[in-house]
């Protein structure tokens, strides 16, 4: 749709003067000449809010890059096309002349008929009491400032898409074996059985499996399948959630990985990094954490969650801790300590040798005879020899403490770390889910006091999300920079392109409006491919009002018109083809939002925004730029005498 705005403008204006009388070449060229300068603008405006987008490195902006070149080129192309073929068609097709009696649609043309004259006597209104003019401006952008601001939806990262794979991850109590794990997946199976085994589709009913594994290993268990129906895969959720959960203590995650997400909670994953040097406090403060998140984002409400490592120290282990001044006495080391019991353990590694063009490592070994350590008792009967040629007992030299550890041991800064790792639902966006896990969890438990050198932070798509919400601010403020100098160029002015970018804002109101509504029939979150389309509206939504101002300053500057009467001529002329681009662009975006099928989840929500701010900006634009206009414009020549040439002139 974006594509024919300029060929719209071009052939609007060429008709209108051959309906005029003005001979076929003629028109042709005036018409093209007269409108080049607003249309090359609005082209510049269009290609010049992606630049930003064109110099973003995080993950999101490499999926706008290519939305970028593609919107970018399109645009430039059609400007070229709407400057020469347009008109080299124009001039041929309408040689004869156009109808004096062009035919009626008696609802569309009594309808715009009224709008027609609706526009016109409010514009005569606001040319005449321009207080009133300006307090229509003022409540029309407060509102849609309000409107905006306040129902915004809460952020989320990028889209999930709509893979047909259901994969989970599940992990068991602490020392759970093999065939307790065994089990669990006979119970799955169980459950997937019937699904796989069927032949049709049943109404009502989950789908059937087209494939279906689970992978048993100790600690950690795998479980995946896919629909036969391919758009239908999130279905089998809860088919295989039910029977992996229902063993107590058992935590992991079931989800429909995302087409862009990495790891197993895909693009959603939110993770609570409990940091500090020792390990038993942090399992303290992880476990209640856990348990706060637990109550706050219950599973039943389609919430998962799961803890890396586990909160238990579920893996038995021997320590034996040196004690100073009995080594001290016997003349000993801690490290030789250490070596000898490595050298009875797995092997001391000393060297490296050559053989044959291979290299060896060479490990000293304890021999077995003296003190076989398949048992955790005799480790404190490990031999160490002295200085003095003594041989002691390792126990003699430490204290062996028999107790569990972690089964994985993680670290994030160099500090030892234990993950929450949260899924939320799909209906509780990503910037929801993290300002509920700072208010309820990390800030309850940070006033209650942490132990020494514990702390939180949030990682995963939470830093994204932040990452890129911030990039997107700052290149929409660039955005807005770039196309009011462009305005300003020409205009000549510094103050008529706030004229033309109150029109933002309302797009703004439009676009979360559109949102809305699309979220009455379906759930649409605020992703950044949906953030997309409000970085299209600041290009495109100036369009409209471009073309209104710069005819009504060729009526002003050039021809010598009275302000009031210059802004009525240009409105009146600018209706038609503001409405036809409008119709173009929104009749192409529509089947992003209305027409289902693959892949069009990623872009239904951009395109309700597009839609519904180019709907409502082509609207209020014919209200806010005339009053605004009124305001600023004087009588002929206080500005400017004449407007430049390089600047083309718009249509009489």
């Amino acid at each position: 749709g974006m594509v024919v705005d300029a060929a719209s403008v071009v052939l609007e204006n060429i008709y209108r003067l051959r309906e005029r009388g003005m001979p076929p070449k003629e028109a042709a060229y005036e018409g093209a000449r007269q409108v080049w300068g607003a249309i090359l603008v609005s082209a510049l405006t269009t290609v010049m809010v992606f630049i930003p987008i064109l110099t973003m490195e995080l993950e999101a902006g490499q999926l706008f890059r290519d939305i970028a070149v593609a919107i970018s080129v399109s645009v430039l192309l059609s400007l070229v096309v709407a400057v020469t073929v347009i008109p080299a068609l124009s001039a041929s097709l309408l040689a004869k002349g156009v109808s004096s009696k062009p035919i009626r649609l008696p609802i569309i043309d009594h309808f715009a008929g009224a709008f027609r004259w609706l526009i016109s006597r409010y514009v005569e209104s606001v040319n005449s009491n321009r207080a009133f003019g300006l307090i229509v401006v003022v409540a029309i952008s407060a509102g849609a400032i309000v409107f905006t601001t306040t129902n915004l939806p809460k952020l989320e990262y990028l889209p999930e898409g709509n893979r047909n794979l259901v994969f989970g991850v599940l992990i068991p109590p602490p020392g759970y074996n093999l065939d307790t794990t065994f089990s669990i997946a006979e119970r799955v199976e169980v459950a997937a059985r019937p699904l796989w085994e069927r032949e049709e589709e049943i109404e009502g009913e989950p789908p059937a499996i087209d494939s279906f594994f689970f992978v048993a290993r100790p600690g950690t268990s795998f479980v995946g399948a896919n629909a036969k129906d391919i758009s239908r895969a999130a279905e089998l959720i809860p088919v295989l959630s039910r029977p992996v959960f229902a063993e107590p203590g058992t935590f992991g995650f079931m989800t429909q990985p995302s087409i862009f997400g990495r790891g197993i909670g895909g693009g959603r994953a939110i993770e609570l990094n409990v940091s500090g040097p020792e390990l038993e406090p942090i399992i303290g403060i992880a476990g209640r954490a856990a348990g706060m998140i637990a109550g706050l984002l219950p599973r039943s409400e389609g919430h998962q969650f799961r803890p890396l490592p586990g909160l238990e120290l579920g893996s038995p282990e021997v320590r034996v801790v040196p004690d100073p001044l009995r080594l001290a006495d016997a003349g000993v080391s801690a490290a030789a300590l250490t070596a000898t019991i490595d050298a009875f353990n797995d092997g001391l590694r000393v060297a490296e040798v050559s053989s044959a063009a291979e290299t060896i490592d060479l490990t000293l070994m304890g021999e077995a005879t003296l003190a076989p350590t398949g048992q955790t008792q005799s480790i404190e009967r490990l031999p160490v020899v002295t200085p003095s040629g003594q041989i002691v007992p390792a126990g003699a030299l430490s204290q062996i403490v028999i107790t569990a550890g972690p089964t994985e041991i993680r670290h994030r800064e160099r500090l030892r770390t234990i993950t929450l790792e949260v899924r939320p639902a799909n209906d509780l966006p990503l910037e929801a889910a993290l300002e509920l896990l700072e208010a309820e969890v990390v800030a309850p438990l940070e006033e209650e006091g942490l132990p020494p050198g514990v702390r939180f932070s949030l990682s995963g798509t939470a830093d994204e999300l932040t990452a890129t919400w911030n990039a997107i601010q700052l290149n929409l403020l660039f955005a807005l920079i770039v196309v009011f100098l462009i305005m300003a160029v020409l205009f000549e002015s510094f103050t008529l392109p706030l004229v033309v970018m109150i029109s933002v804002p309302v797009a703004a109101a439009g676009g979360v409006a559109g949102l809305a509504l699309l979220n009455t029939i379906q759930f649409q979150p605020l992703d950044m491919l949906t953030l997309l389309g409000f970085v299209i509206l600041v290009g495109i939504v100036v369009n409209n009002a471009i073309l209104i101002v710069h005819q009504t300053l060729f009526h002003h500057r050039t021809e010598g018109m009275d302000a009031a009467d210059a802004i009525l001529e240009a409105t009146n002329n600018r209706i038609r083809p503001i409405f036809m681009s409008t119709l173009t662009s929104v009749m192409g975006m529509l089947p992003l939002v209305l027409v289902p099928g693959a892949g069009s989840e990623l872009y239904r929500g951009l395109g309700s925004v597009v839609v519904g701010g180019l709907a409502l900006s082509a609207l209020i634009t014919l209200i806010v730029v005339p009053p605004l206009l009124r305001l600023l414009l004087t009588t002929p020549g206080v500005e400017s005498a004449k407007m430049p040439d390089v600047v083309a002139e718009p249509a009489e």
